[in-house]
C-alpha cells in the first residue's frame, strides 16, 4: 500500500495534536475568570483571583521549560512516532485529573504535569519537520504545525465557553482529555516510522524528502551522516545555538501573554462576560494562523525565487516582529472591544509569520540527530522568559492598567531581531570545527 503525499498527511497529524494542546491549555484560562476561580476562591477580588492565576500559570510555563528539554532528548533517542505517544498520552491524563482540583497546591500539581508533557509537542513537531520535508519546504510545514495552535486558540475559547454555559468545569476537563487520546489511534496506524523505512510512501515521495534533507559525509566513512550533530556541550559551544536559544527567549513571551491573559484582560478591561468571550474573543487567533500560513508560504516563495536560506529566514522572522511592533505599542490606548481586538488580531499574525521561521532555525543548521536536542533548549529558555512575565503581569496590571506589559512585548520583538542577525549569523549547515 503507498499513499500518496504521505509528509503532508504527518503534518496534519502534529498540526491536529497541536491543536488538541492548545484546547487543553487554554481551557483553564477560559473558565477562570467566571467558572473556576469564583467556584473555588468566592471570598476574593477580581486581583486576588488573578494573582492565583498567575501562580498557577507561572508553574505550568516552568514545568513546560523543564519538559522541552526533557523531550528534546527524548524525541530524539526514542523516535519521532513513540516520542508523541509519550507526550500526548501523559497530557490527555493530567487534562482530564484538573476536574479533581480543589485549590492552589492540586491545580498546580496538575499542571505541572501537563505542562512537562505537552511540551513535547514542539522539539516532537521539530523533528517531525527535519524527518519529513526537505528544507524548501520547512518553513511552510511548521507554519502549518505552528496554525494548529491558532486553530486551537480560535475553537477553545468558543467551544469552552459555549461548553461552560451548559456544563460544570470538571466534566469539561474530562471531555477534553479523552479527545487527546483519541488523537493516538491514527497517530499509530500513520506513522509506522520514519521516511527512509516507511512502506506507504512512494519511492518518488521518499527520494524527494531524503534528497532535501542535510546529507554528508562529515567523517569520511561512506555513510551519510544526516548533517552535523555535535554532543550537548560542542552545541552549547556554537553562537548560532545561542543566537536561537536567545530569539527564542526574546519572542515566545509575546505569544504566552496573549493566550494566558486575553480571557482577564477582556473581562477585565472591556467588561466581557462569558457570552461576549465565545462571541468574539477567539478573533485574535485568526490572525494567528493567518500568519503561521503566511510566514511559511513566504519563505517557501522566496526560497523558490532563489534566495537563500540565510536571506530568507532573516527577512521572514524581522517582518513579523516589525508587524508586531506597532500594535502592541497601541494596545495601551485600546478603548474598545473592536480597537483591542484587532491589535491583537495583527499581533498574533506578526508573531506567527516570525516564530516559524525561529523554529526551523535548528534544522538549517544541524543534522537531524541535535535538532530536537537544541528546539528543546531553545524552549526551555524561551518558557523560562514566558514565565518570568507571567509572574509579573499581576503585579504590572493591577487596577486593570496593561500598558506597561504591552510596551515590555515591544522591546522583546526587537531582542528577537537583534539575536538572530548578530549572533546566528550566516544561517546555512555547520561544520565540526575541526573540518571547518
Amino acid at each position: 500500500m503507498k499513499l500518496k503525499g504521505l509528509r503532508w498527511w504527518v503534518v496534519g497529524l502534529v498540526a491536529l495534536a497541536t491543536v488538541i494542546n492548545y484546547i487543553d491549555r487554554q481551557s483553564l484560562n477560559v473558565l477562570w475568570p467566571a467558572q473556576i476561580a469564583p467556584d473555588l476562591f468566592p471570598d476574593m477580588d477580581a486581583d486576588g483571583h488573578k494573582y492565583i492565576l498567575g501562580i498557577i500559570s507561572v508553574v505550568f510555563i516552568f514545568s513546560y521549560a523543564a519538559g522541552q528539554a526533557i523531550f528534546g532528548k527524548i524525541f530524539d533517542w526514542i523516535g519521532t512516532r513513540f516520542g508523541f505517544v509519550l507526550s500526548i498520552g501523559v497530557w490527555s491524563l493530567a487534562t482530564a485529573a484538573h476536574a479533581f482540583a480543589q485549590g492552589v497546591l492540586s491545580f498546580s500539581i496538575f499542571r505541572a504535569i501537563l505542562g512537562v508533557s505537552e511540551a513535547g509537542n514542539w522539539p516532537g513537531a521539530a523533528k517531525a519537520n527535519a524527518e519529513w520535508f526537505p528544507v524548501q519546504e520547512r518553513a511552510l510545514a511548521q507554519g502549518i504545525f505552528n496554525s494548529g495552535a491558532a486553530i486551537g486558540g480560535i475553537i477553545s475559547i468558543p467551544l469552552i465557553a459555549y461548553l461552560a454555559i451548559f456544563m460544570d468545569w470538571k466534566l469539561i476537563f474530562v471531555l477534553i482529555g479523552v479527545a487527546g487520546l483519541l488523537w493516538l489511534v491514527p497517530w499509530l496506524v500513520i506513522v509506522k516510522g520514519p521516511p527512509k523505512y516507511h512502506a506507504w510512501l512512494s519511492d518518488d515521495e521518499r527520494d524527494y524528502i531524503l534528497s532535501g534533507q542535510i546529507n554528508e559525509d562529515l567523517d569520511a566513512d561512506g555513510t551519510l551522516d544526516g548533517g552535523y550533530n555535535p554532543s550537548t556541550g560542542e552545541l552549547l559551544s556554537r553562537k548560532q545555538s545561542w543566537g536561537v536559544i536567545i530569539a527564542s527567549a526574546a519572542i515566545d513571551p509575546i505569544w504566552w501573554l496573549f493566550i494566558i491573559w486575553i480571557p482577564t484582560y477582556l473581562f477585565e478591561v472591556h467588561g466581557f462576560d462569558v457570552k461576549a468571550l465565545a462571541a468574539s474573543g477567539w478573533l485574535p487567533y485568526v490572525g494567528a494562523m493567518f500568519g503561521a500560513w503566511f510566514g511559511g508560504l513566504l519563505a517557501q516563495n522566496r526560497m523558490k525565487a532563489g534566495w537563500s536560506v540565510n536571506k530568507t529566514r532573516k527577512f521572514t522572522i524581522t517582518l513579523g516582529c516589525l508587524i508586531m511592533l506597532p500594535s502592541l505599542l497601541a494596545m495601551s490606548a485600546a478603548v474598545t472591544p473592536a480597537l483591542a481586538l484587532g491589535l491583537m488580531f495583527i499581533i498574533l499574525f506578526g508573531f506567527q509569520t516570525a516564530i516559524g521561521n525561529v523554529q526551523t532555525l535548528p534544522s538549517d543548521f544541524y543534522g537531524g540527530k541535535t535538532v530536537g536536542t537544541l528546539s528543546g533548549f531553545a524552549g526551555m529558555a524561551a518558557k523560562l522568559t514566558a514565565a518570568g512575565l507571567t509572574y509579573l503581569v499581576p503585579v504590572m496590571t493591577a487596577g486593570a492598567n496593561y500598558a506597561s506589559v504591552f510596551v515590555l512585548g515591544a522591546a522583546l520583538a526587537l531582542a528577537a531581531i537583534a539575536s538572530v542577525w548578530i549572533l546566528c549569523g550566516e544561517i546555512r549547515p555547520l561544520k565540526p570545527r575541526v573540518a571547518a
